[in-house]
């Protein structure tokens, strides 16, 4: 090979390269490939071992974003089922107050979505606890049934 060859190939590689990123980020859950949406609204995580802290305090909420089946396996003590059309409705007058949201585990996204619909109403305690139920559970945690 000779050396324009080797330069020009160097060259078409560095500009690949720097493309690519700038290049919209591309998922599909099994259907057609869309966007991946972008999301302004940065969460504001909290670890298993805080929230437990955070269990059965006067002022604050967690909220279970997860399907009515996971629900009735178990939810974390003094937890509000959340995935209801009037959700608005379960959430405190108090803005300020602090509200952790979880789903099912880290894979799962409705109690990111919620949180972050939450936060746009003008929300500042919101929480979001990633390891979700499945974690909590795992780890040996208190659980209620409904």
């Amino acid at each position: 090979m000779n050396k324009f060859i080797r330069q020009t190939l160097t060259q078409l590689a560095l500009f690949a390269t720097l493309l690519i990123p700038a290049m919209p980020t591309l998922a599909g859950g099994g259907s057609e490939m869309s966007e991946v949406p972008y999301n302004e609204i940065q969460l504001n995580p909290i670890s298993m071992r805080e929230a437990e802290t955070l269990v059965g305090q006067q002022g604050v909420y967690f909220f279970d974003v997860n399907t009515l089946e996971i629900w009735a396996e178990g939810f974390i003590p003094g937890a509000v089922f959340f995935n209801v059309q009037n959700w608005r409705e379960l959430l405190p007058k108090n803005k300020d107050a602090v509200m952790v949201f979880y789903c099912a585990n880290r894979l799962c996204t409705a109690s990111n979505m919620a949180a972050r619909e939450t936060m746009k109403l003008g929300y500042t305690g919101v929480r979001h606890m990633a390891d979700g139920i499945f974690g909590w559970r795992m780890s040996g945690r208190a659980t209620e049934k409904p």
